[in-house]
Formats: structure tokens, sequence, C-alpha cells
């Protein structure tokens, strides 16, 4: 596995896979990289000939008071791992690699489906998002690029991005990988106390029982209020419990395919998770 800390290097890397039109494939990463990462890569080994892993911390995602100073940041680590799985080439550059020493003037700002769920809460996250991974994409030039289906609203902004600026790269939505227990694999589930991260599956569970409601009759305003209840009896701080269609459009009953999300803090740290429930007419 190649590393490479620049845009120069990157270019130079790929320009044999690119001159013998080989399929590139990319999965862009803030590092810290668990199973969920790593299915990632595994997915794109299967569809490409070459597959370059992004190692980035994006400064410009990060809100007020949010853990871009704290995030992890394990490079070493996060190399054998990757190279353990097939890697080809990985990027990690600098925050000055990236964004340069001039002030960044363009931003890039999808509308609408970024306005509630977490660009509710986290106001100016997902301009940060669709800025570095359309910097990125224009440096690696993939053929198709993977995303984990867990940060679904991030998924959505991302199709979005490709579709309306006309960007020819496939996107492909990988399933939310799991712990035995059913929380959902996240670089911030590092965050969690002990005890914390014995209360934190409560919010898959919620999530399946949930389900199990929906088709059996129950209306969706009370299947949301029974999660939000069970998450604040178990010590959450819920931020927000919803559903949408899979195309993020509101929905006010189940008569249709759709996704229940849900964010809230458990001590200090933030999760988030979904769970895409299917109409059975």
């Amino acid at each position: 596995m190649k590393t490479e800390t620049t845009i120069q290097g990157l270019t130079a890397s790929l320009h044999p896979a690119r001159s013998s039109r080989k399929i590139i494939g990319f999965v862009p990463t803030m590092g810290n990289l668990h199973q969920g990462h790593l299915n990632l890569v595994r997915e794109a080994k299967k569809l490409c000939d070459i597959v370059v892993v992004s190692i980035f911390v994006n400064p410009i995602q990060f809100g007020e008071g949010e853990d871009f100073e704290n995030y992890p940041r394990t490079l070493e680590q996060d190399s054998h791992l990757l190279a353990d799985v097939g890697c080809d080439i990985l990027f990690a550059p600098t925050v000055e690699q990236m964004y340069g020493k001039q002030p960044r003037l363009t931003n890039i700002s999808v509308a609408e489906i970024t306005d509630d769920l977490c660009g509710k809460s986290r106001p100016g996250h997902f301009d940060g998002v669709a800025v570095v991974v359309t910097k990125l994409f224009n440096i690696v030039q993939p053929n198709v690029a993977f995303f984990g289906q867990k940060d679904y609203q991030q998924l959505a902004v991302i199709r979005q991005l490709v579709q309306d600026l006309n960007l020819p790269i496939d996107i492909i939505g990988v399933p939310i990988a799991r712990a035995a227990d059913g929380l959902a694999l996240s670089s911030r589930n590092g965050y969690l106390s002990e005890a914390d991260r014995q209360t934190a599956p409560t919010i898959y569970q919620a999530l399946k029982h949930a389900e199990v409601q929906l088709h059996a009759g129950e209306t969706l305003e009370s299947v949301l209020a029974t999660i939000k209840a069970t998450l604040s009896n178990a010590g959450f701080k819920v931020d927000y419990v919803e559903a949408r269609q899979p195309n993020l459009q509101p929905v006010s009953n189940f008569d249709r395919d759709l996704v229940l999300f849900i964010a809230a803090k458990l001590g200090n740290t933030r999760l988030i998770d979904n769970l895409q429930v299917k109409f059975k007419a």
C-alpha cells in the first residue's frame, strides 16, 4: 500500500491506473477506523481495480464546541488496518494541503435535505461535508465512491451533490456495521464510558421494537413517542426522533417504506442511528 500526503503525489500514483482505464474506487474517512470503514474498503475491492482511502479530519464540518481538536487521530494504526484489507493508496493530506493558505471564498450548500435532522442540530455541518467531499472527488477523480448508511442524511446530501453538479461518479451506500449488541459502529463510540457503552445499544433496540410496533398497526406518532420515552428513561438526552421517506421527504403515516432516525447524547457523546422499515401492503 502506498501512502501519499500531497495532491501531486496522489495524482502521480494514480496516473498508471487512469492511463490503463482501470476502475478507481474511493472511500473518504476521517480516520480512527473501525470495521464499518473496513467494510467500505472490502466492498470497493469487490467492484474496483484500485482502491483509494482518504484520512482527513475536516475542520470546516465541526461546529463551535464540537470535538475537532480532540477527534482521535490514529494514522499508524489505520494504515495497518487498511493494508490488511487491501487498500492500494492511502491519501492523508494536511489541512494546509487541502485548503491552502488563502481564505476560502467558495462554499457548496445542498438545500432542503439539510434543513432538519442533523442539519438543524449542527448548522453548517453539511456545507463543510459538501465542500470537502467535492474537493476530494476533484483530487481523486474516482469512478465509484463508497459511503456508510449510518450517516444516511450525509449519503443523501452526497447523492444530490453528484447529481446536481454532474459529477461522473457512482455513489454506493453500504449497510450499517454493528457491534454484536447492535450498537452502530462509530469512531465516537470510543468516547463512551464503560457504563454508557452498556446503555448505548438501547438506541438500536428501540428502533427494532418500533419496527415491530409499526407492523403490528401502531400509529407512527405513538411509535416515535415510545422511542423518545425509552431513550429518555435510559438516560439519553434526545436530539431528535423522526421518520422520513427514503428520499428524506416528510411522512406522517406508515403507508409506505420509511426510515426511522435517531440522534441522542449519552454523556457527552452524540450518537446517531437509523433503520429502514419496509411497508407490507
